[in-house]
């Protein structure tokens, strides 16, 4: 009867915030790894099926979005546990983490027949948590230099934003693969895990893999909770506190998406000038082209008057004849204003 006991494992809230970590990276994946291997011909067609490449980008900054306001709520419930709970920190490194890691290695290789008991989060868990810390510091400083380029040129390089690209697709090639491959055996298929989903492990479960944590419970030994008076007194303390730098990290967040749009639209317009395109013959070889008919000498040309002197916009005056002045004839239709000088030139 023992053997079917359950253990409450995660809370409610808990799988809630990993529900929503879970579909946000997941989104994060189908729209950001296609636009990494852009050119492919499976990515094309992945663009394509999802509405096209600007549909792509919105999902992609939406679920970033979504990942790091559930990033910044997992700060505050984490601070909230340390600093007012006072529960222990459970998923920080330790050294015995890497005991464990030598000791399992060893039981695999059969160098030794007792299995190793771990405690509530082993050091694989600890490694995917950190890992996951370190990604999302990465994705995110890499994306704001992505997503505001021109405000990061004002500050650093211009080497630093391809250089970013670079990094960010790399961390999600890298993320993708860790969760394929790593999380998924470790959780879903070496020994399939419901924790999730009811928040409970099975005592067989609890037994293979975290046999130190189960002693503890079976024993007695509680963590002690705080009396409800100096809860209340560090939350005098922490909520204010907490509420205001999450605050300062939320309107952070709303710069972050909405400071810049793109290299196009944030740039000054430029005023639009004349390209300067001398009227020069186009040089062909003997043989093959008819000889061209021999052009009127420049002393043919009517030269300019000497009030024209200075003047760079001719067709202004003489595409319509406008004051008087002679209108250009038919051969010079689409010439501009800077071939005018380059033939007729001041006496």
């Amino acid at each position: 009867m023992s053997e079917h006991k359950e253990y409450l494992r995660f809370s409610v809230a808990q799988r809630i915030e990993h529900w929503v970590q879970m579909l946000a990276f997941t989104a994060l994946a189908f729209t950001g790894i296609p636009q990494k291997f852009v050119g492919n011909a499976w990515a094309e067609t992945l663009i394509k099926v999802l509405g096209g490449i600007e549909t792509v980008r919105t999902i992609h900054h939406t679920a970033a979005v979504v990942m790091a306001v559930a990033c910044l709520y997992h700060v505050v419930v984490v601070a909230y546990k340390i600093f007012v709970l006072r529960v222990r920190w459970t998923m920080f490194p330790r050294l015995d983490d890497v005991l464990d890691a030598i000791d399992t290695i060893r039981y695999n290789l059969g160098l030794t027949k007792e299995k190793i008991k771990l405690d509530r989060y082993s050091f694989i868990e600890k490694a995917e948590y950190w890992a996951f810390v370190w990604g999302a510091i990465l994705m995110g400083v890499t994306g704001f230099m992505m997503w505001n380029p021109i405000h990061t040129a004002r500050f650093l390089p211009g080497e630093i934003i391809p250089a970013a690209k670079a990094a960010h697709g790399g961390e999600a090639l890298l993320a993708v693969l860790a969760i394929a491959v790593w999380h998924f055996y470790h959780v879903h298929i070496k020994s399939f895990s419901k924790a999730m989903f009811t928040g409970k492990l099975t005592r067989e479960q609890m037994e293979e893999e975290h046999a130190l944590e189960l002693e503890r419970i079976e024993q007695g030994e509680v963590e002690p909770r705080p009396e409800p008076e100096i809860i209340k007194k560090r939350e005098r303390v922490f909520i204010p506190v907490a509420g205001i730098l999450s605050a300062c990290m939320l309107v952070t967040l709303f710069l972050f998406v909405t400071y810049e749009q793109t290299a196009i639209t944030t740039l000054p317009r430029r005023a639009t000038v004349q390209v300067f395109a001398p009227i020069t013959p186009t040089p062909v070889l003997r043989g093959t082209l008819p000889a061209p008919s021999t052009p009127k000498p420049a002393t043919a040309l009517k030269p300019l008057p000497a009030s024209h002197a200075g003047r760079t916009v001719c067709n202004v005056c003489h595409e319509t004849g406008v004051g008087g002045a002679p209108k250009n004839p038919p051969d010079h239709a689409g010439r501009t204003d800077a071939t005018c000088v380059a033939c007729h030139k001041m006496p």
